[in-house]
């Protein structure tokens, strides 16, 4: 039985803008439920990127809101640091939670990194209106 004091699952359509995952700043989530979407507001991710800091919040995240699909908007990044590509892949692999990841407007270069390491197979790459996203 749920306890009273529990917080109801966010849904997107309690959320009129983007709010930092963690205290950093640098992930945002721009909208929660079935499809989670995380993203960058279009900065650049640092290569000291802390995934592991990310992880188990993005995690949490997920389950709460009972996701099945999480979205990382990359419009305007150029490069991914290698750590986050390692974390697009754990997502993947949830035990006891399947996802399917997407990436939205990944750059040329992106794309080429996905190409190459065979994640494109994994992560399903999207081109979306940032204006459009749920």
């Amino acid at each position: 039985m749920p306890s009273e004091d529990a917080e109801p699952p966010v849904s997107a359509e309690d959320l009129t803008q983007q709010f930092a995952l963690t205290e950093d700043g640098l992930l945002k989530v721009y909208s929660v439920g079935p499809v989670t979407v995380l993203g960058f507001s279009g900065k650049d991710i640092p290569s000291e990127f802390n995934v592991a800091h990310y992880r188990s919040a993005i995690a949490d995240l997920l389950k709460i809101n009972h996701s099945t699909t999480v979205a990382f908007d990359v419009t305007g990044v150029q490069l991914v640091p290698s750590g986050l590509l390692g974390l697009l892949v754990s997502l993947t692999r949830m035990p006891n939670h399947p996802l399917k990841v997407q990436i939205f407007n990944p750059s040329l270069d992106v794309r080429e990194v996905l190409a190459i390491t065979k994640l494109n197979r994994m992560i399903e790459i999207c081109e979306v209106n940032v204006g459009e996203i749920p």
